[in-house]
């Protein structure tokens, strides 16, 4: 095996050892709402849930929506039958929905191929919808004490300045899977990914990392050099080229605003929206009003002063907001419906949908 691993010609670093990381995890282990408590044997539900969830999305994020889905849907079987929109609209604002929708078909696998009961093993954990290496890992490790280790961000934090993997990531991806799985204890699986997460969460931050208190700092590299806050290497990113587009919201006099729902593939697919244009880097303004939703009567829309500005992960994103105001009687057009405004807390709307309503009804009032 051919690694990247840094050298020292003196003051070698002594091995890392599980038994010190188990040791320091259990007098300091994170209370988590997912995290079965000490003696107490994991709900694979739960352990599923909360990874599904916490894929880029931060703890605290997460925590309500745990506690909104938990409550309305205590168990797997429960989960799988519910129906798409409400799990899209309890979903609305955590993001990356595209976790949502395979949520809901992975509840729906694990109760049609596996009466109910998740899989232990890694393979048919993988096999299952919108679940990847790392999620399998660490439920198959956490729920049911697999010999593996998940190897999330924190976890490649600390492998790399562990070992001061000199290659940069997303390349060194392979190198430090290596590395985190040659730590494994014999014993404690479940309970060394979670100290791991944890070391990589809350002592060997991205910046400023609180060494004197980690359990492995004789034994890093990276401490050794003081180099800690270079590793992990990283390639230098791309930044995404800016797309535009244009929204229309259409507001009836009755209080209520046209919606739409995205197709079910492709970004925020499934998610519900107010009419608009494709978002494409080369968009003309000019050609706007080719996207207005068409209504039974004529109307006179207004461009909004200002821009709706999103960043998703690959790319920035400007909405121009054209605003109409529209009879009560007047029907939604095919595809389309009328949504009481006070009731759009409720609906599978994405953040930057909730923008461009917040932008028309702010504008709209000040124009």
């Amino acid at each position: 095996m051919s690694l990247a691993v840094g050298k020292l010609t003196r003051n070698k670093p002594s091995t890392a050892d599980a038994a010190d990381l188990l040791a320091w995890y259990d007098r300091n282990r994170r209370v988590l709402p997912w995290r079965a408590r000490p003696g107490v044997a994991p709900d694979p539900y739960r352990v599923w849930l909360s990874e599904i969830m916490l894929q880029q999305t931060t703890v605290k994020a997460v925590a309500p929506y745990y506690a909104k889905f938990l409550a309305r849907w205590p168990t797997v079987q429960t989960l799988g039958r519910a129906s798409l929109d409400d799990v899209m609209r309890a979903w609305a604002g955590l993001g990356y929905y595209a976790r949502a929708r395979n949520l809901h078909a992975c509840a729906r696998a694990v109760v049609g191929r596996h009466g109910g009961k998740f899989p232990h093993d890694v393979a048919a954990l993988r096999a299952l919808p919108g679940i990847g290496d790392y999620t399998a890992a660490a439920v198959a490790a956490i729920a049911f004490d697999a010999a593996c280790v998940p190897v999330d961000g924190n976890v490649e934090r600390v492998v790399a300045r562990l070992y001061a993997v000199q290659r940069e990531l997303p390349a060194a991806k392979a190198d430090i899977k290596r590395l985190a799985a040659a730590l494994l204890p014999p014993r404690r699986s479940g309970d060394f990914a979670q100290a791991l997460m944890d070391l990589g969460a809350t002592l060997c931050s991205p910046k400023r990392p609180a060494c004197a208190l980690c359990p492995w700092n004789e034994a890093c590299l990276a401490n050794a050099r003081g180099e800690q806050e270079a590793f992990p290497r990283k390639a230098p990113k791309r930044e995404g080229r800016l797309r535009l587009g244009a929204a229309y919201v259409a507001l009836r006099a009755d209080g209520r605003v046209l919606l739409r729902r995205r197709p079910e593939k492709g970004l925020l697919g499934g998610m519900t929206e107010v009419p608009g244009s494709a978002w494409a880097h080369d968009f003309d303004l000019a050609r706007a009003p080719r996207y207005a939703p068409r209504l039974a009567a004529k109307l006179k829309w207004r461009r909004l002063p200002g821009v709706v500005r999103h960043v998703f992960t690959h790319f920035p994103l400007e909405l121009a907001v054209f605003a109409a105001q529209v009879r009560s009687a007047t029907p939604a057009p095919k595809g389309a419906r009328w949504v009481k405004l006070a009731d759009l807390p409720g609906e599978a709307l994405p953040n930057v949908m909730r923008k461009v309503l917040s932008h028309a009804l702010d504008k709209g009032r000040a124009s």
